[in-house]
């Protein structure tokens, strides 16, 4: 069974950086877009970014353009998200997902990817 981990989350203080790794079993990104979705208690799933197959293309919120980057290494099967000047406003879960069938084009519509992680939480402090 394919699988989608996260990993990196953790608690950091508003204005400091944290990194979130994705890595897949079962699973090779090198075709497929990805995309970051965070999610907070009684909220919809919320977009993040997202990376085209290639990694030539990317998509950000509006809401975090600027602080986060978005990159994939399909040698190593992995997908990294890069945060700085973290504000309170980005604690929540946040999801790997993968977008299948769509010849490695990118969304930020939750429902349009098939298979995501089982989330990392991020807090972040005042």
């Amino acid at each position: 069974q394919a699988q989608l981990h996260e990993s990196g989350g953790g608690l950091v203080q508003a204005g400091g950086s944290l990194s979130l790794s994705c890595a897949a079993s079962q699973l090779t990104f090198e075709h497929y877009a990805m995309g970051w979705f965070r999610q907070t208690p009684g909220k919809a799933r919320e977009f993040v970014a997202a990376i085209t197959w290639s990694g030539k293309g990317t998509m950000y919120a509006d809401s975090v353009k600027g602080r986060i980057t978005v990159s994939r290494d399909n040698a190593k099967n992995t997908v990294s998200l890069q945060k700085s000047n973290l504000k309170t406003q980005d604690t929540a879960v946040y999801y790997c997902e993968v977008r299948l069938g769509t010849g490695g084009y990118y969304s930020p519509a939750d429902y349009e990817y098939d298979l995501w992680g089982q989330g990392m939480q991020v807090t972040v402090s005042a």
